[in-house]
């Protein structure tokens, strides 16, 4: 039984992660500390600024209880819902939440607004947006929890943006706002 749990009423939350069974809890150890790479309070701005709370209409911001429901939810086998880690591939490898999904926003959605066949094969093949000649349905596309390194991280509020201006809806993108930041800070299992 774990001494520092998640909430009053939850110890752990088991999650799939690149077909691994990984137990989310909070560290059982009163001395530890906050990875390093977090640790850093003065990062310059730009492009490190501090993001804000409400992002856009529509979209709303949550927290790691919002994030852990998600994760249950697509280990349940529910697919209308995916966490997405929107960072580089050499920081999702370094660490991320377990039952997050990659996919950068740098290499997926930024800066092809007009390269239309990167934008298609992100929307189409990952988050369940169909194309009619030429235009995108959103009715049967995922529901997006994304999240980067945290409040002064700004990938996931440009990946948000990008998506909404495709004409994503609103009320299926998600905003974890703390990211691997607020994650680490609480002592959350990472992989």
């Amino acid at each position: 039984m774990n001494k520092y749990n998640i909430t009053a009423d939850m110890s752990f939350v088991q999650v799939q992660h690149q077909g691994t069974s990984i137990t989310i809890q909070r560290v059982q150890d009163p001395a530890a500390t906050i990875r390093t790479e977090y640790a850093p309070t003065a990062r310059a701005c730009p492009p490190y600024c501090i993001q804000p709370m409400r992002l856009a209409a529509g979209i709303e911001t949550f927290g790691e209880l919002e994030v852990l429901d998600y994760l249950k939810r697509i280990t349940a086998g529910d697919t209308q819902y995916m966490v997405i880690d929107s960072r580089t591939p050499d920081w999702y490898e370094k660490v991320t939440i377990p039952g997050a999904v990659n996919v950068p926003y740098a290499q997926n959605m930024a800066g092809q607004a007009t390269d239309l066949p990167g934008v298609k094969r992100t929307l189409v093949e990952l988050f369940g947006v169909k194309e009619n000649n030429g235009s995108y349905d959103f009715s049967n596309a995922r529901t997006l929890a994304i999240f980067c390194n945290g409040p002064w991280c700004g990938q996931t509020p440009n990946y948000i943006r990008t998506l909404l201006s495709l004409g994503y809806p609103a009320e299926k993108l998600k905003w974890y706002r703390g990211g691997m930041q607020d994650w680490c800070s609480l002592g959350l299992t990472t992989a």
